[in-house]
């Protein structure tokens, strides 16, 4: 073997080499978020480990192809939220459900039926205790997901109505319709916390 073709070959093994500590420290430090997103997005953390993987494959076939627009964390984020929502796709749980349950009630004025609130929990309480916010979160998981999703991609993930039209493949009069149902059934859901009536 010549010296020229064990230095190209050396060379070849150092990038290999490197490219893989890199990959490895790509995972490490992104790993964690990316789970919570996709558990927040799919509800179940085994779905989510396979939507994380999926998108760490996604994201090291198109790594050459980043153009560095957005950084890096932003970039994976929005891969992560694909690859969760083609789960739920494969799942076929994004398809058009009821959410009439968790809705509100009105009598035949229009007027909302509720119990009356004696006391109001302050939110702030609800976000610094553990458990409460478990109930928080469980809730939310409780809403049919094509209701969830809108939720979570606009009000927790902040993404804009275009784009989250964008990912769902729906109008944007869509995503307004089901955000504001979502909204009113979280509420709903929500009440007795509120209210002190869950310690």
């Amino acid at each position: 073997m010549s010296d020229d073709s064990a230095k190209t070959q050396s060379a070849a093994l150092d990038k290999s080499v490197e490219e893989h500590l890199d990959s490895e420290q790509l995972v490490r430090e992104n790993i964690g978020w990316m789970l919570a997103l996709a558990q927040r997005i799919l509800g179940e953390r085994g779905l989510a480990e396979d939507a994380v993987q999926d998108a760490f494959i996604a994201a090291f076939r198109g790594l050459a192809d980043f153009e560095g627009r957005s950084s890096l964390k932003t970039w994976l984020h929005r891969i992560t939220v694909n690859a969760s929502l083609m789960k739920l796709r494969q799942l076929k749980r994004l398809g058009e459900q009821s959410i009439d349950e968790h809705l509100p009630e009105f009598d035949n004025y229009g007027c909302r039926i509720e119990q009356p609130w004696s006391q109001l929990v302050d939110i702030e309480t609800v976000l610094q205790n553990d458990r409460l916010r478990k109930i928080v979160l469980d809730k939310i998981n409780t809403l049919p997901d094509s209701y969830r999703v809108v939720l979570q991609l606009r009000d927790i993930e902040e993404y804009p109505t275009s784009e989250v039209a964008e990912l769902l493949g729906i109008t944007q009069n869509n995503v307004k319709v089901r955000l504001h149902r979502a909204r009113s059934a979280l509420k709903k859901l929500l009440e007795p916390l509120l209210r002190g009536e869950m310690h």
